[in-house]
């Protein structure tokens, strides 16, 4: 299926300037197209989902800092908010929980969905503990190695985020599935 994504404008250079009036097509994993929206509509609109964005779509962030955040941070769960607030707990504040395989499995998650709703589509690594590179392996953002310059061209994969005039992060896209929408 084919989703033609239309934006104020996309962020297609490293000098960070958005080009306004532009849209991106993506079919399966990957970018089909990236051009003028008027001209994308044309082309592929009869046969495509439009989806309608009020932000500029840029290559999804990368996060270098993961390990630290997902193996060394504990992300409470909303239940626990009333004693242990919304934060990330590290030093004496996580060693003094009880941390199981499970509850950092359920941590690493609910850091993982921190990420993407700030448009992380890559993150470093490695990771230690099995149930945390379990909940990464899962999720299915990108693990590297090393920081790559994220481009968004015709036949990249479709990883990308849109964020609106403040920053916000309005969507997530792993491989053109949406991963985070912000309501």
């Amino acid at each position: 299926m084919l989703t033609i994504h239309r934006v104020h404008a996309v962020l297609l250079t490293e000098d960070g300037v958005p080009c306004a009036g532009q849209a991106v097509v993506v079919s399966g994993d990957r970018f089909a197209a990236i051009g003028p929206a008027e001209e994308l509509l044309a082309e592929y609109g009869e046969r495509a989902r439009v989806r309608t964005w009020g932000g500029v779509l840029t290559p999804g962030r990368y996060e270098p800092d993961a390990a630290a955040l997902l193996e060394a941070a504990y992300w409470p769960d909303p239940r626990e908010a009333d004693v242990l607030g919304t934060e990330p707990l590290t030093g004496t504040a996580l060693d003094a929980l009880e941390m199981t395989d499970a509850r950092w499995g359920a941590s690493a998650r609910r850091g993982l969905q921190r990420l993407l709703t700030a448009g992380t589509t890559a993150i470093s690594g490695p990771f230690t503990r099995p149930t945390v590179r379990t909940a990464v392996e899962r999720s299915g953002i990108r693990v590297l190695s090393a920081p790559r310059p994220q481009a968004l061209v015709p036949s990249g994969l479709a990883d990308f985020a849109v964020f609106d005039e403040e920053g916000v992060c309005l969507v997530t896209a792993l491989g053109g599935r949406l991963l985070h929408r912000r309501r």
